[in-house]
């Protein structure tokens, strides 16, 4: 049986159509524009993580702030370690975009997982001791006295291998307090004066001239340290990955990278 529709259903029925119709359009813009809002916002930044060795610390959080200012929508975020456990990180899948290690065995050792990669510098070591060398240390040979405290990165380290590599040249035999997991571990040690020396990049100890001095080691008994930067495979943003590898080897990240002390790759 049929509903008698009086004039006031009608004009109710009228008023509440006019009252959804507006209210309907509103929400279907609103959802719209959230849409498109949430879809920029996703879209408008690419975030870029960067496997560092630690020696590259301090200069890479330099050169990291130029190259985003340079390429606006591209934020980089560095994850500093040994080169040894970064490798092991990359081996176990971690989400990164590009590496650069503090020697080119390390990362001969990814090619699997790596690209082609390229030397953006060099370094050299030298024997950190405390602020104004209190215990008079000259080169090399004096690491051996056992009166010393001396600390040394281990072996599977870079700089580790390295120290070892300059050490096992001149026949110079020495006892470490401790072996450490990175370079700058290395240097906290003397910094803190819980060792005499070490064997640091000069670049590290560069970082706290009011705390270490630095004895050189003639290039005779050095080792030279190259850096080899490389994409990763499983990155996600593999052109942005590219091209932040590829501006490590400018004109402009190379000066970053020498008024640090690094040398010519």
């Amino acid at each position: 049986m049929s509903q008698l529709v009086t004039p006031r259903r009608a004009a109710a029925a009228l008023v509440t159509a006019a009252l959804l119709v507006p209210l309907a359009a509103c929400g279907n813009g609103d959802s719209k524009k959230d849409e498109g809002a949430g879809k920029s916002a996703g879209s408008a930044t690419t975030e870029l993580t960067v496997l560092a060795a630690s020696s590259l610390t301090d200069v890479f959080k330099k050169a990291g702030a130029v190259y985003e200012k340079e390429h606006q929508g591209t934020k980089v975020h560095f994850s500093f370690a040994g080169s040894q456990e970064l490798a092991a990180q990359v081996k176990q899948g971690a989400p990164a975009d590009a590496l650069v290690t503090a020697d080119t065995k390390t990362m001969d050792g990814l090619k699997a997982d790596a690209g082609t990669p390229t030397v953006i510098a060099k370094n050299r070591l030298v024997i950190a001791t405390g602020e104004g060398n209190p215990k008079k240390i000259s080169g090399l040979k004096d690491l051996a006295d056992s009166k010393l405290k001396v600390v040394l990165a281990a072996s599977e380290v870079p700089v580790g291998r390295y120290g070892k590599q300059v050490l096992d040249a001149q026949k110079i035999k020495v006892k470490p307090v401790s072996q450490e997991p990175n370079v700058r571990a290395v240097l906290s040690k003397v910094e803190l004066g819980e060792a005499d020396a070490g064997l640091v990049y000069r670049t590290d100890a560069a970082t706290a001239p009011k705390k270490v001095d630095a004895v050189d080691i003639p290039d005779a008994q050095n080792a030279v340290a190259s850096y080899p930067a490389a994409t990763l495979k499983t990155s996600k943003n593999a052109a942005a990955a590219a091209a932040f590898v590829k501006w490590l080897s400018t004109p402009e990240a190379q000066k970053i990278l020498q008024g640090a002390g690094f040398q010519k790759p």
